[in-house]
Parts: structure tokens; sequence; C-alpha cells
């Protein structure tokens, strides 16, 4: 049986989320605690990440980390909910752009927008807030979501740090009203009720 490791309120909620989308009942959610930036928390020896974080997925001999991966290797694996383009089908690329460009240009762009960091390295490396935001709006703009008339896995991911901090979301129409419509989705409730539920 395959094992996800969550902690409430953090990264591994929109995994949960996808879990819930994908109707895989047969994946055991298993919470642990992980240190937090406010300084609460701690590493947990019961979590196998080899750095104490999550998510963490383990499928019998496979170990997945990182949520872009994990969410590209659950839509293959239950490819009857059709939240990722699978291998040959139209979309691919583009899926696997956009999960690896939150993981490697969405992501540290805007926690070094948060942290107050600028450096022209750091613009040429991973872009900076404006191109993001440029990326987001064009692929908006031809249709209601990143991959066009379907909604996907890289729109629960892409949307998800704008659930997490409403004031960060670009002042633009496109983009607010997809965030509205990520965050409307049954599934993103229910993952918010269940951690409300654990945490308390």
């Amino acid at each position: 049986m395959p094992i996800l490791y969550h902690s409430p309120n953090s990264r591994s909620s929109a995994v949960v989320t996808l879990l819930d989308e994908l109707g895989a009942a047969d994946v055991e959610i298993r919470e642990v605690t992980i240190p937090r930036q406010d300084g609460s928390g701690s590493p947990d020896a019961a979590n196998p990440h080899p750095e104490k974080k999550v998510p963490y997925l383990i499928d019998d001999d496979e170990t997945v980390r990182e949520r872009g991966a994990i969410m590209l290797y659950l839509t293959d694996m239950y490819p009857q909910a059709g939240l990722g383009p699978l291998p040959g089908q139209p979309g691919r690329g583009a899926y696997l752009s956009w999960l690896s460009w939150y993981q490697g240009v969405m992501e540290p762009v805007m926690v070094m927008q948060f942290a107050g960091l600028s450096h022209p390295a750091l613009g040429a490396t991973f872009r900076d807030p404006a191109t993001m935001i440029a990326r987001l709006s064009e692929a908006l703009a031809r249709g209601p979501w990143l991959l066009g008339e379907a909604y996907s896995a890289a729109d629960l991911l892409c949307s998800s740090p704008f659930l997490w901090f409403p004031e960060s979301a670009p002042d633009d129409p496109a983009i607010r009203d997809w965030i509205e419509r990520c965050a409307a989705r049954p599934a993103v409730k229910r993952t918010a009720e269940r951690d409300a539920k654990v945490a308390a």
C-alpha cells in the first residue's frame, strides 16, 4: 500500500488534496511533525524522508520526494481521474513543464520575494516576479486552466501558494479568477477541514 507522509498545514496539504481528487483511497496518509518557519514543531523520527520533510511518498520499493514529482507519479498511477496527461497524450509536455516550472521557478521566486532578496544572478537564474506573473497570465488567457480546458494537478500545485498567502496574489484578473476557481474545488475545502481537525 502506498504511504504519504504528511504534516497538516504544510506543503504536503496539496498532495493530500490531490489524493482526494484522484479518489486514491488506497494511499495511507500518515501524519508527522516537521520544523516550522515560526520555530514550532520538530523533526519526527517516524518520518523516513532523508531530511525529515514532507511530502514523502513510499510505494513498495519506490520513494518519491518533491511535490511536482509526487504529483506526476500519482496522476500517472491513477490515470482514470484525468488530472494529468499520460505519455503520448496531448498536453503531456506542457503538464511536465508546469510541474517543473513550479519547483524550479515559481516557488524560488516567491520565497525570494518574501525574504526581500534581490540580485541579478537570482533574476537571471530563477526569473523575477513580473516574469512569473506574465507566464501564468499568458497561459490563462488561452483557457480557464493552465492546460486549457481541463483542470489538472498543475493547477493545484501552482495555485497552492496563493491559497496559503492570498495577499501574494498578483493584481491580474485572469490569475485572480483562476485562484478562486482552484480554491472552490471541494477537495481543497476538505483538505483544509481535515488539517484544521488534526491541528486542533
